[in-house]
């Protein structure tokens, strides 16, 4: 079976790979945009994350006539009442510039204590089928934010953010972009959304 992946970020391939394969399945073949043939992207005009993931995920079927999942995800700051939200990748303007990005969160939050400075990314994955079928999952993670950037393996927010797994034991503080793969795969909120999304895409795949 292929499924389309409405997105070129390898990380996101890779991690859905790796989710599969301890699924144990094997039949799917999973493409990025790159893949197929190009179309218009959409605007993502809706107010939560779930409006979002539906709507790359119908473009993708509409346009390549492929099973496709999209995701759409975010960081919900407390002390911000859950902004950035939706606005996270492009919070600073421009779309996917990470570091504007971090900095203007930085700037934000600076005089804010550090008992009130929790934080959650949120993740809704989304799989739509050429006959109309649909499936729905939302993961989160819960943290902390730091003060400055930590680490280099992540993207987005992920050098800022301290999971809770982390600062619950003590002198373990790493941020999320500190964390291996496979870490980060076994506690992410897409991790959580993507697992959920097992079953819907066995079934799909006849297994």
């Amino acid at each position: 079976m292929k499924l389309l992946v409405a997105s070129n970020n390898a990380k996101k391939l890779g991690e859905l790979q790796r989710i599969l394969d301890q699924a144990g399945i094997a039949n799917v073949e999973l493409l990025a945009l790159a893949d197929v043939p190009s179309y218009p992207e959409p605007v993502e005009d809706g107010r939560t994350f779930t409006e979002n993931a539906l709507i790359k995920a119908r473009a993708g079927v509409a346009n390549t006539g492929l099973i496709t999942l999209a995701d759409d995800s975010g960081l919900e700051v407390e002390a911000l009442n859950g902004m950035p939200g939706v606005l996270s990748a492009r919070w600073a303007g421009k779309h996917g510039n990470d570091q504007a990005n971090n900095d203007l969160l930085l700037a934000q939050i600076a005089d804010i204590p550090e008992e009130r400075r929790g934080a959650a990314f949120v993740s809704v994955c989304a799989i739509v089928t050429p006959d109309g079928r649909e499936f729905v999952e939302e993961g989160r993670w819960h943290g902390t934010l730091l003060r400055e950037p930590v680490g280099t393996n992540g993207f987005g927010y992920d050098p800022l953010f301290v999971p809770m797994e982390e600062s619950l034991i003590e002198g373990r503080d790493r941020s999320s972009a500190q964390l291996t793969a496979q870490e980060k795969d076994a506690l992410s909120h897409r991790g959580k959304a993507l697992r959920g999304l097992v079953p819907a895409i066995a079934e799909l795949a006849g297994q």
